[in-house]
């Protein structure tokens, strides 16, 4: 992870060909396009391609800079391909890996990694996309290393997602890299999606739930996240969910995509991030806080989770702590 944090006047460029689809596009746009005020400074976005250039088959994007634009770009987003059995178009890909050499950070989202591939950015890199296609991507590029499994991948300067909505955990992914978990979850709470899911979280589950936003751990995840500060165990989450412990296991794999004690994991982390960036609590006593017990073993976990140790995560947000 890296934690350098966004400048003032950050860049993104969202690279546009015409074709592309409208979801991936729209996402990135959300997320790195609008200022809620949420934090300061924001993200001055471009969008940048051919003039008028299709978007999702029946729309126009406004776009009033070329593919050339994104060489000045702090960071590029490439959206999905029309079309992964045709190769990506030249100028594109030149583009991208020109803002590449140029310093920029490239993020594709879906079979926008088709384009990167085509760079050259994915060579010896480990990389994803959408389920569907990554045996496309492995065969066409066999110097990639692609993970079929995951939601999103980070390696440093080249991030590559998988599909429809990982691309917006990805996106939120960036947002919590350059400013932090807490504005991070409040842009999640106002787009009324997951605040954190794992890059390694898997990507397709055969077992698909409702689309709706009620299921069978509803009540239960938020009973949990309410009690982080205690040592629940899997017995606990069972009994509280009037579950045997393998039944509820099998319904957070279906939910979630992961184990309880995994899940369990990740917010206690979450938490942490959020108390290192706005209080002035000690790392014993955000470990209490989180139910992580002591230093050391936040210590551990947040280093193996986000890559990087937590007095570190607090240099770099440690804007507007109070004790």
């Amino acid at each position: 992870m890296d934690t350098d944090g966004v400048q003032a006047g950050h860049r993104v460029a969202l690279a546009v060909a015409d074709g592309t689809p409208l979801f991936e596009l729209a996402s990135a746009y959300e997320v790195f396009g609008v200022d809620r005020g949420i934090a300061e400074p924001w993200y001055e976005l471009t969008v940048c391609g051919p003039a008028a250039a299709g978007v999702g088959g029946w729309l126009r994007a406004d776009t009033r800079h070329g593919l050339d634009a994104l060489a000045t770009a702090d960071t590029v987003i490439v959206p999905a391909c029309h079309d992964v059995d045709e190769e990506p178009t030249p100028t594109l890909v030149e583009a991208v890996r020109d803002a590449h050499e140029a310093g920029a950070r490239i993020v594709s989202l879906c079979t926008g990694a088709f384009v990167l591939a085509a760079a050259g950015l994915l060579d010896g890199r480990r990389a994803t996309t959408h389920w569907a296609h990554t045996d496309v991507l492995a065969a066409r590029h066999p110097q990639v290393q692609v993970e079929p499994d995951v939601l999103y991948v980070d390696e440093g300067t080249v991030l590559t997602s998988a599909g429809k909505s990982a691309a917006m955990d990805l996106c939120l992914h960036v947002v919590r890299t350059d400013h932090g978990a807490a504005v991070a979850n409040t842009l999640a709470r106002t787009l009324v999606v997951p605040p954190h899911r794992l890059g390694g979280q898997a990507q397709f589950i055969p077992a698909p739930v409702s689309h709706g936003t009620e299921h069978a751990l509803t009540e239960l995840l938020s009973w949990a996240t309410a009690r982080l500060d205690e040592p629940l165990t899997v017995t606990d989450l069972a009994r509280h969910a009037a579950m045997s412990p393998r039944n509820l296991t099998r319904h957070f794999h279906a939910v979630t995509g992961t184990s309880p004690l995994q899940w369990l994991l990740v917010q206690r982390v979450n938490r942490a991030q959020e108390l290192l960036e706005r209080t002035a609590q000690g790392i014993d006593q955000v470990a209490a806080s989180c139910g992580l017990g002591s230093g050391a073993t936040l210590r551990r976990h947040f280093n193996r989770v986000l890559g990087v140790p937590p007095e570190a995560y607090r240099r770099t947000f440690r804007e507007g702590l109070r004790p």
